[in-house]
C-alpha cells in the first residue's frame, strides 16, 4: 500500500486505500484513533493489534508494516476532512463569499467533533522523518486545500484568488493551533470574522 495515493480532483475523494476486510477496518479505525489521540511514534503495532482485538499476523497481513498503517491512516484522515469540507460548503455555503466561510464553518465543526487535538497532518509532519512517505501524503493534503480555497476565490471574483487562497489558509492553519492549545476562545469564528474582511477587500 505504499504506491500513489491519486486523487479525483479537488472536490473528490483520495484513493489509494485498499479494500479492507471487516478485521482491516477495525485496525485502521483504531490506529486512527491511537495514532491522534497519543502520537504516531507513541503508539506500537502491539497495541494497535490488542486494542482491535487481532493478532498482530494479521495487521501485518492487511497492513504490511506500521509505515504502510501509518499512510492507510493519514489517506483516510485526508478523505474524511475532503469530504466533510466540500460536502459542508456545497450544501451551506450559498452565495460565492458564503462558501468561502463556510470552509470557516466546517473548520469550527470538524474541530469540535474530530480535531481537538490539532490538525493531524501538522502533527505527522511534526513527528514522522523528513523522508518518510507520509511527509508527502501530509504536503498533497495542504497543496489540496489552497487549490480548493482557490477555486472558490476565483468563483467569489478575488482580484488574485491564488493570493487570497494563501491568507486563507494561514488563517484556518491559526485557528486549528490556537483551538487545539486553547489560547484563543472562539477561534474559528475569529479566523472567520477577519476573512469576511479579506474577501471583502479582495
Amino acid at each position: 500500500m505504499t504506491g500513489d495515493s491519486g486523487t479525483t480532483g479537488r472536490g473528490g475523494k483520495r484513493h489509494g486505500i485498499p479494500h479492507l476486510t471487516p478485521a482491516g477496518l477495525r485496525i485502521l479505525d483504531t490506529a486512527s484513533r491511537l495514532f491522534y489521540e497519543q502520537g504516531i511514534r507513541a503508539v506500537g503495532v502491539e497495541a494497535i493489534a490488542e486494542e482491535a482485538g487481532v493478532t498482530k499476523k494479521t495487521l501485518y497481513d492487511r497492513f504490511g508494516s506500521k509505515d504502510d498503517l501509518i499512510l492507510a491512516y493519514l489517506r483516510a484522515r485526508d478523505e474524511l476532512w475532503r469530504t466533510t469540507l466540500v460536502r459542508y460548503v456545497e450544501e451551506r455555503g450559498g452565495s460565492p463569499k458564503g462558501r468561502l466561510l463556510a470552509t470557516f464553518a466546517a473548520l469550527r465543526d470538524w474541530m469540535r467533533e474530530r480535531n481537538p487535538r490539532g490538525c493531524a497532518f501538522v502533527n505527522a509532519h511534526v513527528e514522522l522523518p523528513a523522508d518518510h512517505p507520509g511527509q508527502k501524503v501530509a504536503r498533497e493534503q495542504k497543496a489540496w486545500q489552497s487549490g480548493y480555497l482557490t477555486d472558490l476565490a476565483t468563483e467569489a471574483g478575488a482580484d488574485d484568488p491564488e493570493a487570497l487562497a494563501g491568507q486563507l489558509l494561514i488563517l484556518h492553519e491559526g485557528a486549528c493551533i490556537a483551538n487545539s492549545m486553547q489560547s484563543v476562545e472562539a477561534a474559528a469564528e475569529r479566523a472567520q470574522a477577519m476573512a469576511a474582511v479579506l474577501i471583502d477587500n479582495s
